[in-house]
């Protein structure tokens, strides 16, 4: 695949992930993440302790793409770990199509929590398909005192049938948000 600044080489499974000072959750094939750190973000890559394989097809992207400086560790949703304790504080969490199980919603946002309280303007950048009208965020972000801004794909042109010349996103409805800590919060 190339991008505007070079190659970049990928292997298939997912891509959920964080970045600026950047953390990608569920990375997965790590695309976002390696595309930041192509462009000179500080990049950790996680996906879930329990799936090894993930872990290594994250490490594999790095080193396809020539990234030994960006680290991998392994998080699971909704759980305190070594790793999570350890990870130093993030400007961006990029999470790409996270939310597709409503039960792992809250474990999502427990762990994003913690990351917040380590660095409370972090910001999570997310895009996912919408897979049913009855799924809602809004209910668990106000109970973790988080706030949601909607981004309208028209806005940065991603609101076609085909992005990149792919059949991407095709005729699926998907979604761009930006998520952070309420502003009283803040405060």
């Amino acid at each position: 695949m190339e991008c505007m600044f070079g190659p970049v080489l990928w292997s298939w499974p997912s891509t959920y992930g964080f970045t600026e000072d950047l953390s990608w959750i569920g990375a997965g094939s790590s695309l976002p993440g390696i595309i930041a750190a192509k462009c000179g973000a500080e990049v950790i890559l996680s996906d879930s302790s329990e799936l090894p394989h993930c872990l290594c097809i994250c490490e594999q992207s790095c080193q396809m793409n020539n990234l030994p400086q960006v680290r991998v560790a392994g998080l699971t949703w909704g759980h305190i770990s070594q790793d999570l304790l350890a990870l130093p504080p993030q400007d961006i969490i990029l999470a790409s199509d996270v939310f597709f199980e409503p039960e792992d919603f809250e474990d999502i946002l427990t762990t994003v929590y913690f990351l917040m309280q380590k660095s409370p303007k972090i910001q999570v950048w997310s895009t996912y398909q919408v897979r049913s009208a009855d799924w809602s965020l809004e209910a668990l972000l106000f109970k973790w005192d988080m706030k949601c801004v909607h981004i309208p794909l028209e806005s940065f042109d991603a609101d076609k049938e085909d992005i990149a010349e792919s059949a991407l996103p095709g005729r699926h409805t998907i979604e761009m948000l930006v998520i952070s800590l309420a502003e009283d919060t803040l405060n």
